[in-house]
């Protein structure tokens, strides 16, 4: 390739990604998916639109597993534990059994609906029975539902890829492994523990490392938080375990652990997930070719709406039930298992595997994500509300560290956001540990050393230095006050962290 060449690819690279960016505000206008406009925007360049060629489905596969492992990092890192703790148990659940009795029941619909060959409805309702981390992650987050209901569904999307790589796999070869269900059940069983260990253990060291290191520049600690995220990712599938499920837990520890600089590192996460999202959908789009979809609009809308109304709800009754979960959040969880990238991307494995019609199984993936990505994106906030779901929050409280390494110290900056408690509360008041103090406030652009009668208000920036040991103390404190005002200890509220 020449430097001209070079230089061509580069700036069409940057105008694609300039395009995904305008399509992701145009999307928040018309109150659409993103992933939509960005998989349009990829038809639309390709063959049958400006004429790009690009038909490498094991590029496409390489690359859309990559994308994935970056989307779960993102995940995983803007993840709050609070959230996800207290349904751990569900969302294991269904992330496992969920997903058996979706691809079950799947199959059975498109091979008795439809008249396909089993093997062929099996690969099917694999592929399509995973909820995407990426559309969950995009839409929820700016839903105001319950926070334990959101994490529910984010802990299940970012759990599921796992059993539903090892079933698309098995099937996109015949239709049981030579070694049986036991050897599927035992392969499974390795994959997620093996991936879960690895994924903690390096999400631990690396929280650890960086607390106690003071890199030498700000935007180092997003990057190496990153990083240790994409090791964890390669290191299990190296290992022949789950790589999405390392990357994942790596992320979600690193992200509640006080990592210096947490806000940075998020954003910078969220970043390079868009990054991450626009790249994929974009080469997804470019994968298809649109002549061949009107032909497979019926099975498509057939298969669809059989997972979205018959399999996606039985199997969250099934999987829920022990856990006394309220109808209404069911219903929902169940209409909220949203596609994406993730069925694309899994529909290209049997494509490079060679198995016969699997351009076909491509092409019905497709047109089913459009359909009932459009459909079901847009309704889950009506949805929400008719439920009577919604649950609008204030504003939690960000409180950025950055480590002082010679005096074993750190420095805390917050900004007093709207409707925190904290505006009103003198110095005095906030009762900080000993060995905390606030030491400059910034005001409407002016910096001042606080007086113990003076009184915070809204929108301040305010620097507070703090011994390592007294740093989790004087966290709690801030976070309390910002919910309950300065007789939060008499209100039980300990600020404990939710973010």
């Amino acid at each position: 390739m020449s430097l001209f060449e070079l230089y061509l690819v580069l700036l069409a690279g940057g105008l694609v990604l300039l395009a995904g960016i305008a399509a992701t505000r145009l999307a928040t206008r018309l109150g659409l998916p993103s992933l939509l406009l960005f998989l349009a925007l990829g038809v639309a360049i390709g063959e049958d639109g400006l004429g790009l060629q690009f038909d490498d489905a094991q590029l496409a596969q390489n690359l859309g597993l990559a994308a994935l492992g970056i989307i779960l990092v993102e995940g995983g890192l803007s993840t709050r534990w609070s959230d996800v703790r207290p349904v751990l148990a569900p969302a294991g659940v269904l992330a496992v059994l969920g997903v058996a009795v979706s691809v079950g029941v799947t199959a059975a619909g498109a091979h008795y609906l439809l008249g396909i060959d089993w093997q062929i409805a099996l690969l099917l309702g694999a592929i399509m029975s995973s909820t995407d981390a990426a559309a969950v992650f995009a839409v929820l987050r700016d839903l105001p539902v319950p926070r334990r209901l959101a994490g529910l569904l984010e802990a299940e999307s970012g759990f599921n890829d796992a059993p539903t790589v090892i079933l698309v796999t098995l099937f996109a070869t015949q239709p049981l492994a030579e070694g049986g269900l036991v050897g599927v059940l035992a392969n499974l069983v390795y994959q997620l523990a093996a991936g879960g260990v690895i994924g903690l253990v390096i999400g631990r060291v690396g929280a650890a490392g960086l607390r106690r290191v003071a890199l030498p520049a700000t935007g180092l600690y997003p990057i190496t938080a990153f990083g240790l995220g994409i090791v964890a990712f390669a290191a299990a599938g190296a290992a022949q375990a789950s790589g999405f499920l390392a990357a994942y837990l790596a992320a979600l520890v690193m992200g509640n652990s006080g990592l210096p600089h947490r806000v940075a590192t998020r954003s910078f996460a969220e970043g390079l997930g868009w990054l991450a999202q626009i790249g994929l959908f974009v080469l997804l789009g470019l994968l298809i070719t649109p002549s061949d979809l009107p032909g497979q609009l019926l099975p498509a809308l057939v298969v669809g709406a059989f997972l979205a109304l018959v399999a996606r709800p039985l199997s969250v009754v099934i999987c829920l039930l022990p856990f006394r979960i309220p109808w209404r959040q069911q219903v929902f969880v169940s209409w909220a298992g949203l596609r994406g990238a993730v069925p694309i991307v899994l529909a290209t494995i049997p494509i490079v595997t060679g198995l016969p019609g699997s351009d076909t199984v491509l092409d019905i993936v497709f047109v089913a994500v459009m359909v009932f990505t459009l459909l079901q994106g847009p309704s889950l906030a009506r949805l929400a509300r008719l439920l009577r779901l919604s649950s609008p929050a204030a504003r939690e409280l960000a409180v950025e560290a950055a480590p002082l390494d010679t005096l074993d110290a750190v420095l805390l900056t917050l900004t007093v956001p709207p409707k925190s408690r904290l505006h009103g509360v003198a110095m005095h008041e906030l009762r900080l540990p000993a060995l905390a103090v606030v030491t400059l406030i910034v005001r409407g652009g002016h910096a001042f050393v606080p007086e113990r009668e003076t009184r915070l208000v809204t929108g301040d920036e305010v620097l507070i230095v703090s011994t390592t040991p007294a740093r989790e103390a004087a966290e709690r404190r801030l976070r309390a006050v910002s919910k309950r005002g300065k007789l939060a200890y008499w209100f039980g509220e300990r600020g404990n962290a939710s973010g």
